[in-house]
């Protein structure tokens, strides 16, 4: 018996791990591609303004429109795909991306690129919410938080790669055709992707199972999922508040423009590591003990980054960055834990679009605290509201504990 067996488990288990190839592959190759779109801009707006003669509103309007588009169609792209499939969603999503910046090497005037950053948002929506879903069904169980962890950590790739090679683009040519290229990039992507990721059927009955048993104590709960995004977007609110200080507050230590850079790269080296590292220490000790390891770090960090001098500050910068972006893989993580399979794509959507929210609104109501009390105290302030996502962490436990191993 055991013989015939054989042969009918290893193909089996030889095509379970070929899709998994496929869709971490897809996965994490979009959210390089549309983080690496969406970092794009930055290189971009300074040639626009002195291209068509635009003033810091109508580039704040261009850079806004973008990221506006792609949160507000982020709930629609999870819904629709429920119903079409995550491949040809995922797939016209980064095509859309592409042709988006097609249209803008195409430009003649603002409101080309209006129409073209409006079509590059509309298609980065769909990335964030179908991968993700993508890695948590291909990885199901105690493995998709470090599953999760990888793609997160691979969109700050291409937020640095992806830049760096427009840049070196723009040495070689103008910046229409090098617009082209990255555009037609995104083209060559959306046929990959739909060729390349998994179809996947219904659960396998000892799957089902599972779930099942797990959604038969849902009702009591169901306000997991809301802790959660709150804790999300606090923790989106802090690393926000705090980048925007960050260049005053070394400015104020003595650091000159190329040193503020400097600095800069460090914290978002250091978040690059903690995206990957934490996400890996939560599914080895648990989400709640890893927030309450890198909120904690988060806090002290920043309050002991006030009385440092520069050198002090510089050297403790990236371990802020570990601790101020690891938690959002572990965040990320356990999306999976707290929904129905079905719904993994409507909950990423309404996850991702809290928390990219949380990023456009804090800024604001920050600045308005640096205005009225000054940047070392808006820094104590944003130290101590992120505490707020320690007690909120434990009405986790119960909903989490089901998931332990």
């Amino acid at each position: 018996m055991s013989v015939t067996s054989e042969p009918v488990r290893e193909p089996h288990a030889l095509a379970a791990k070929r899709d998994e190839r496929r869709a971490a592959g897809v996965a994490c190759a979009a959210h390089a591609l549309h983080d690496g779109y969406s970092s794009l801009i930055y290189i971009m707006l300074p040639i626009w303004q002195k291209e068509f003669g635009l003033g810091y509103a109508e580039l704040g309007l261009l850079r806004g429109l973008f990221s506006g588009t792609m949160a507000s169609f982020q709930i629609p792209s999870g819904l629709i795909a429920e119903r079409v499939g995550t491949a040809p969603m995922l797939a016209l999503g980064t095509a859309l991306a592409g042709t988006g910046y097609c249209l803008a090497g195409a430009s003649a005037g603002f409101g080309l690129l209006v129409v073209a950053l409006f079509v590059g948002g509309l298609g980065a929506s769909v990335q964030h919410p179908l991968a993700s879903s993508l890695m948590a069904r291909a990885f199901a169980g105690p493995r998709s938080m470090k599953a999760l962890g990888t793609y997160n950590f691979a969109g700050d790739i291409g937020k640095m790669t992806l830049p760096a090679a427009a840049s070196l683009l723009l040495v070689a040519m103008s910046w229409r055709p090098a617009l082209a290229l990255l555009g037609g990039l995104g083209l060559l992507a959306a046929v990959a992707i739909f060729v390349l990721t998994p179809r996947y059927g219904a659960e396998t009955p000892s799957h089902a199972a599972q779930q099942h048993a797990a959604g038969s104590a849902a009702p009591r709960h169901r306000f997991a999922f809301p802790v959660l995004l709150s804790i999300g977007m606090l923790d989106s609110a802090t690393r926000m508040g705090f980048l925007l200080f960050l260049p005053f507050v070394l400015t104020a230590k003595g650091a000159s423009v190329p040193v503020v850079g400097f600095a800069l790269t460090l914290v978002f080296t250091g978040g690059a590591v903690g995206k990957l590292v934490c996400a890996f220490l939560g599914a080895r000790i648990g989400a709640i003990p890893t927030v309450w390891l890198t909120e904690g770090a988060t806090a002290v960090g920043i309050a002991a980054l006030l009385p440092l001098g520069l050198a002090g500050a510089l050297v403790l910068l990236p371990f802020i960055g570990i601790a101020l972006n690891g938690t959002s893989s572990v965040l990320y993580g356990s999306v999976p834990d707290l929904v129905r399979p079905e719904r993994r794509a409507r909950a990423f959507s309404v996850f991702y679009t809290g928390t990219i929210g949380s990023d456009a609104v804090a800024p604001a109501i920050y600045g308005v605290a640096g205005d009225a009390f000054g940047v070392p105290s808006a820094l104590i302030g944003i130290a101590a509201i992120v505490l707020l996502t320690l007690p909120l962490s434990l009405l986790l436990r119960p909903a989490l504990a089901r998931h332990l191993r």
